[in-house]
């Protein structure tokens, strides 16, 4: 009798090694297949963002989206310009050696989300539905901005300064349109000249830069 009590103990001893075991293994992939997600996630970031952004712009295709194409140009290039005036460190310098103050991702993201909330709410006013979705896409800009740190490429001051300017400075840029270039926009026709020009000038630069950067050093 004792030795069957001892076999079922080491039998239930067993199976419930056995079942942690296999716990363990779910944990682990499951966490495994989290991380390779979000790492591709985050490789996408750029071109998902800016996919976004050229959707709505050529839904939009009017003068205030051509404004606000230069100036998400001019917000990306404000992000490269203080990274190297504050030169900052990244969190890992050994995986990106570039100053990561602010970030640029997170800059970017938050200004497009300005984009697309604005753009949404002169469409279709202001009402449950746009504020829903404007919260949604400021959930979705949050979490594609966290990437960036759960990928240790910035610290949370990095992501949420970068958040903050893009977030800003899409305000001002929409404001300044809507206070100041508009009624000169419609007044003068070489004011609209002048506008067209600049920003096809900045777009074909940016495109150039792209190309340059994002496709030719990742190949």
């Amino acid at each position: 009798m004792a030795d069957l009590l001892r076999n079922g103990d080491a039998e239930d001893v067993g199976v419930k090694l056995g079942a942690f075991e296999q716990q363990a293994l779910i944990h682990d992939f499951s966490t495994s297949a989290s991380a390779r997600f979000n790492a591709t996630l985050n490789n996408l970031s750029k071109w998902l963002v800016a996919g976004v952004f050229v959707i709505i712009f050529l839904w939009r295709h009017d003068t205030e989206a051509l404004w606000a194409g230069s100036g998400s140009i001019l917000n990306a290039s404000l992000s490269t310009v203080l990274k190297r005036i504050l030169n900052q460190e990244r969190p890992v310098s050994a995986i990106r050696s570039d100053p990561g103050m602010p970030s640029a991702h997170a800059q970017s993201i938050f200004y497009t989300v300005m984009f697309c909330i604005v753009s949404m709410v002169q469409y279709f006013g202001l009402n449950g539905v746009t504020a829903v979705m404007s919260a949604l896409m400021f959930a979705i800009g949050s979490y594609l901005s966290w990437l960036r740190v759960s990928q240790q490429l910035h610290t949370i001051s990095q992501v949420a300064v970068g958040a903050v300017l893009g977030f800003s400075f899409s305000v001002f840029w929409f404001w300044l349109w809507d206070a100041i270039v508009l009624d000169a926009f419609i007044s003068h026709s070489w004011i609209r000249i002048l506008v067209v020009l600049g920003t096809v000038a900045i777009c074909v630069s940016f495109l150039l830069y792209v190309f340059r950067y994002w496709v030719l050093e990742r190949n």
